[in-house]
């Protein structure tokens, strides 16, 4: 599984400072603040997203999305469990497979594999055929609300 380490804290900070969140750096075993599935799945408190070098990619981008697909004024208010419907949670990985395409080193084939591997359960049985088949409702649900990213 693809790891912040494999990528780089800067460029996972960079992608997030795009869309106005903050991602904190936690040591190597320390425990990961706001994180829903414990280490080392990612953490969200307010607009800050925490990892370490080994939170997975996925997670990573996960969180962060959850982050972005809502109103300013919900994200802060956000500690530890940011989902509130089957849309946000949709519209968030959709969002995640998006958004590894401006990652270095990244992209949609290597993080829908890790979504696959980690567990994420689809309709159509993987991510892939999800994503390509039955995410038309998160699609529009990004688009409506101006979170599509250009080209997307």
């Amino acid at each position: 599984m693809l790891c912040l380490r494999d990528i780089g804290f800067a460029a996972a900070a960079g992608l997030l400072a795009r869309h106005g969140l903050v991602l904190h750096g936690v040591a190597d075993g320390a425990p990961i603040p706001g994180s829903y599935w414990g280490e080392p799945e990612a953490g969200v408190i307010g607009s800050a997203v925490h990892a370490r070098a080994d939170t997975p990619v996925h997670s990573l981008l996960h969180e962060a999305c959850h982050l972005i697909v809502l109103p300013p004024d919900r994200r802060a208010m956000v500690h530890t469990d940011a989902t509130d419907s089957v849309a946000e949670e949709d519209a968030a990985c959709y969002l995640q497979v998006l958004l590894a395409d401006v990652l270095p080193g990244v992209g949609r084939e290597r993080l829908m594999a890790d979504m696959d591997a980690w567990g994420y359960s689809f309709r159509l049985g993987s991510t892939r055929a999800w994503f390509e088949h039955d995410a038309g409702d998160a699609h529009l649900w990004l688009q409506q609300r101006g979170l599509l990213p250009a080209g997307a």
